[in-house]
Parts: C-alpha cells; sequence; structure tokens
C-alpha cells in the first residue's frame, strides 16, 4: 500500500514490506542499544518520550525496559502498530502505541518532554506539517531528535553501516541498494534540512551531519 498525500511518501509501510523490515532491522540490536544511549543524553529520567514512526517499535520497547520513562509511538502504518503492540506485549512492557499520522497527531499540546524520530522523516509528505506537530506536542523546554538518512551519504559510509547490520546475502545487497540509490532520492541535505525547520517556530534548533545520517536536534 503506497500512503501519499496525508502520510508517507512513496513506498508505504504495510503487509509484506513492514514485515520485511521488522525481520531485517531485529538482527541490529546494537543500533537500538545506541539510540537508547541517545535519548538518555537528551532525557532525564521520569521524561514522557513520543517516538515519531516507530514502525516494529523496537526502540520504543527498548526505552520502555529501562524503566525510566513514559513511552508513546505513533505509526501511520496499522500494519506496524499491530507489530509494535505485539511485540511490547511479548516484552511485558508498557508502550502506548498508536495509529495517527506525523501531521496530524492526536495529542494534546506539550503532552511531551522529549520526542524522536529515526528513519522515517524523509518519508513524510508534509514535512512541515510534522515539525509543526513536533513543536506543539512538546511542552515548554521540551526538544526532540530527527535522526535520518542524508542525500549526499557515500557509497562508503553505506557499505559500512550495512555490514553492522548482520543479514544475509541477499537482503545485505539489497539494503545496500537502498540506502545508496532509493532512499537518498527522498532524503535532505544538511541546508535544505536547515531551510526547513525555521518556519515551525521552534526556540532553536542544529542540524549535524555524520557519515550516513543527519542529526536535526530540536529545542521548543
Amino acid at each position: 500500500m503506497t500512503k501519499t498525500g496525508k502520510g508517507y511518501k512513496g513506498i508505504g509501510m504495510e503487509g509484506p514490506i513492514a514485515r520485511w523490515y521488522d525481520t531485517n532491522n531485529g538482527k541490529a540490536a546494537d543500533r537500538y542499544d545506541e539510540q537508547v544511549a541517545t535519548v538518555r543524553r537528551h532525557a532525564p529520567k521520569g521524561s514522557r518520550i513520543l517516538e515519531v514512526a516507530p514502525g516494529p517499535g523496537y526502540l520504543s520497547i527498548a526505552l520502555a525496559r529501562t524503566g525510566d520513562y513514559t513511552v508513546t509511538g505513533l505509526d501511520i502504518s496499522e500494519t506496524f502498530v499491530a507489530i509494535a503492540r505485539g511485540k511490547a506485549l511479548e516484552a511485558g512492557v508498557p508502550v502506548d502505541f498508536r495509529h495517527g499520522n506525523a501531521s496530524d497527531m492526536p495529542f494534546d499540546d506539550g503532552a511531551f518532554d522529549f520526542l524522536i524520530c529515526c528513519a522515517a522523516f524523509k518519508n513524510f509528505a508534509d514535512p512541515a506539517g510534522a515539525l509543526r506537530e513536533m513543536r506543539r506536542v512538546l511542552r515548554d523546554g521540551g526538544s526532540g531528535l530527527i535522526v535520518d538518512l542524508r542525500r549526499d551519504v557515500s557509497k562508503e559510509a553505506v557499505e559500512q553501516d550495512v555490514a553492522r547490520m548482520g543479514m544475509g546475502a541477499v537482503s545485505r545487497a539489497f539494503t545496500r541498494f537502498a540506502l545508496r540509490w532509493f532512499l537518498p532520492r527522498r532524503a535532505y541535505t544538511k541546508a535544505e534540512f536547515e531551510a526547513l525547520v525555521p518556519a515551525a517556530g521552534f526556540g532553536s534548533y542544529e542540524v549535524r551531519q555524520t557519515p550516513i545520517a543527519l542529526e536535526v536536534e530540536l529545542r521548543k
């Protein structure tokens, strides 16, 4: 299913595609350990955390396992929401996975202390609307972090990232192709993101580059 206009642009994450994504991303457990460590640097114990577009829910569940946070996940894919709810149940951790749109979130103003969005922002059909909603649902003084593939990612950076994932040969080849040629077409450069953020009204922001990604820190 392709979500356009109100949700995702490009290939949608429903049915078999969502399940393939779940299977392959579940093999990169160390990646989620790193992301939990990143959240810990930004969000003190007791924080209300929103993950925007959590997919199968690995990061949200890992955050809930710490016992330090109240965690909510919002995804436009009904398949991902079902998968994530099942995984949270299996893990025995409380995560409130919701079905909804990043540009029209079903939450009150100021509902969260911190939010994170990983590897999904490039797929949003209404990125400006998603940023405005991110600001709205953060409390005054709250912050957010968007991490996503950079458009100008190098072949060397992709090779190093794929090598970490522990996938089989076929999945490795497909993922390498996607990260190098397909996904960057929808991704942003540092300059493009810096031009996009100001209209959302955040008090401050910073766009940093890693070899493979952009890290966008938002402060309300």
